[in-house]
C-alpha cells in the first residue's frame, strides 16, 4: 500500500538549499531531470497531535546527537538556534542558505521500526502467481513407475 513518503521544501532559492542538503547533510539523491534533486530520507516517522484546524503540518530532521549535529553544522557556517530541551526532545532550527529554517530534534522517544515498502502490484502478482503454481504442482499427485 503505503511504500514511502515524499516531504516538500518550499524556498525562494531552491539551488542553494538544494546543494547545502547534497553537500551539507549529504542526503543521497536522483536528479530528475532540469535541476530537480530528489533526495532519500533515513527512516521516518508520523505523529498526529491535536488542533484547533486541519492542514497544519511540519517537518522535523531527527538526529542521534544535536549538540554534534549543530557542532558540524558550525564548521560549514550554517547558522543555528541554541538548543533547547522540550517535553519531546532537543531542539535547534537550522537556517537554510534559501533563508528558510528547518527544525532539527534529537527525540527521547523510543523509534518505530522502519515499515517495508509494499512491493508494486506487478512484482505482487508475480510473486502470487509463483506461489499458486508452487502449490499446485506439491498437489499434483506423483505418478508410480
Amino acid at each position: 500500500m503505503i511504500n514511502g513518503a515524499h516531504s516538500v521544501i518550499y524556498s525562494t532559492n531552491p539551488e542553494a538549499d538544494r546543494a547545502f542538503l547534497r553537500d551539507v547533510l549529504k542526503l543521497t539523491h536522483v536528479d530528475v531531470g532540469h535541476g530537480w534533486l530528489i533526495f532519500g530520507l533515513p527512516p521516518s516517522e508520523v505523529a498526529v497531535h491535536p488542533s484547533g484546524k486541519n492542514d497544519v503540518h511540519e517537518f522535523f530532521l531527527m538526529c542521534a546527537d544535536v549538540e554534534a549535529f549543530v557542532a558540524e553544522l558550525r564548521e560549514h557556517n550554517v547558522p543555528c538556534e541554541p538548543v533547547q530541551d522540550q517535553r519531546y526532545g532537543r531542539l535547534t532550527k537550522l537556517t537554510l542558505p534559501g533563508g528558510g529554517q528547518l527544525c532539527v530534534y534529537e527525540p527521547p522517544h523510543a523509534r518505530p521500526k522502519a515499515m517495508r515498502a509494499a512491493a508494486p502490484a506487478r512484482k505482487r502478482a508475480k510473486r502470487t502467481a509463483k506461489k499458486s503454481r508452487t502449490r499446485a504442482m506439491r498437489k499434483t499427485p506423483r505418478k508410480k513407475t
